[in-house]
């Protein structure tokens, strides 16, 4: 099957049938038979073309007389060779416009004309400029490709200085991060290692255990992963489980575990003493919480099926520390699933805080009086963030928030209440944390 078919097929699923696209992409490469090279363009293509979709369909919406009756078949085709066309250089305007039509041909021989048409119109006039008389949101929302809800959310919450960052940031190619594991190696080692494997590495920009994987190859088929001396995560994520002050015999509670990469953390932080309770809603995601601890050689974690949102009476005062990881909107982590652009609502949003208020709040209870609780999401969105913290403070006395310091980087925003905001650029996903400590009474 040649990547153009590829590309195709994984794109209607993705945007017609809800697929995830990390899931999607996956599958349908490891049933092919293309060499690392068209893999590697494939990807870029799918992703590319989910992540421009709207910027993608501003430009049809101009060669066409009515977009709205393109066949939904041939809609993908167009997409993916604009995307190719517009944002990229690997392959020449006339070979992307000779496979499009070819594909199309599979359809019916009116496709393979309208496609061609259509495509060298684009040819003729794509450095046409976005129309002048719009609103900014409008401008914005074609500029970087994202629903005008979104950008308004961006506008009213951070300003257009930092809403511009933001949409560029999570427009950014993300570069794979990995977290060396201290229970299995040293960190200096493993960085030689990867160079003399060939990988292009950097040390991380915030966090000691990170390593940045500039270029190389996949890193989940490495011996240093297999061999659990290395897992994937995101710096982001990697400031979290520091922040809990972990040391000594504690009792640690990570109520949103799945699939377990902040749960190791604790883990190795507390270098496998105390205890750590890793929960989730679901069996399944635990599994995966229990298959990284075995790699990592991790003896102290316990695994539990828990709703985090119900009370559960046999954790009540039980927790030295407790990690809030929640469910949330995801948009800070657009850059890795461009598809939470059109998928996410402003009813989603709306829906997440109540489940994150019943999170807190169960978690306040199970936390012992003096020990800490960190609040992450992985969404930009302050309703979900600082209003919940807000909400926590305001409604439990006892509830003192601590200030995060992480370094200076034009990335990090201190926010006044003391927690932070980490904007998503090439290294980072966007990011919230919050560090509350229960007061004695």
């Amino acid at each position: 099957m040649n990547s153009r078919k590829i590309i195709k097929d994984t794109l209607d699923n993705i945007l017609y049938n809800g697929a995830y696209s990390n899931i999607e992409l996956n599958k349908r490469l490891s049933e092919s038979d293309l060499n690392d090279k068209d893999k590697g363009l494939v990807t870029e293509v799918v992703y590319g073309t989910i992540k421009y979709k709207k910027s993608i369909d501003y430009i049809i919406s101009t060669l066409v007389a009515d977009e709205k009756k393109i066949d939904k078949r041939i809609l993908n085709i167009l997409r993916s060779a604009i995307y190719q066309i517009k944002y990229l250089d690997r392959v020449p305007d006339f070979a992307v416009v000779n496979e499009s039509v070819n594909l199309g041909k599979k359809i019916s021989m009116n496709s393979s004309r309208f496609i061609n048409g259509v495509l060298r119109n684009f040819i003729r006039n794509k450095d046409n400029e976005i129309k002048s008389n719009i609103s900014d949101v409008e401008y914005l929302s074609i500029e970087y490709s994202f629903e005008p809800w979104m950008v308004k959310l961006f506008l009213e919450q951070y300003g257009r200085e930092k809403c511009i960052k933001i949409l560029s940031g999570l427009n950014s190619t993300p570069s794979v991060t990995v977290r060396v594991n201290s229970l299995k190696s040293d960190y200096d080692e493993v960085f030689d290692e990867l160079n003399e494997q060939g990988y292009t590495v950097e040390e991380g920009n915030i966090c000691p255990e990170a390593i940045n994987i500039i270029r190389g190859k996949s890193i989940e088929n490495n011996p240093l992963f297999i061999q659990g001396k290395i897992t994937v995560q995101d710096e982001s994520a990697m400031m979290v489980a520091p922040l809990l002050e972990l040391n000594g015999d504690l009792k640690v509670l990570d109520l949103c575990s799945a699939p377990g990469g902040k749960t190791t953390h604790i883990a190795e932080l507390l270098d496998n003493k105390g205890t750590v309770i890793g929960c989730d809603i679901y069996e399944h995601k635990l599994k995966l919480v229990e298959e990284n601890k075995v790699r990592l050689g991790i003896e102290n974690i316990q695994t539990k099926l828990l709703d985090a949102a119900k009370y559960n009476s046999e954790f009540r005062g039980i927790a030295d520390r407790i990690l809030v990881d929640a469910p949330c909107s995801g948009l800070g982590i657009i850059r890795k699933k461009p598809e939470i652009k059109w998928t996410k609502s402003q009813k989603d949003l709306k829906d997440l805080v109540d489940i994150q208020r019943d999170m807190l709040k169960n978690a306040w209870l199970y936390l012992k009086p003096d020990g800490i609780m960190v609040y992450s999401t992985c969404t930009l969105n302050k309703k979900e963030n600082e209003e919940n913290i807000k909400w926590i403070k305001e409604n439990y006395k006892d509830a003192q928030l601590e200030k995060i310091y992480l370094g200076e980087s034009d990335n990090v925003i201190y926010n006044e209440d003391g927690s932070v905001t980490i904007l998503p650029n090439e290294f980072f996903d966007g990011f919230y944390i919050a560090k509350l400590r229960k007061l004695s009474r």
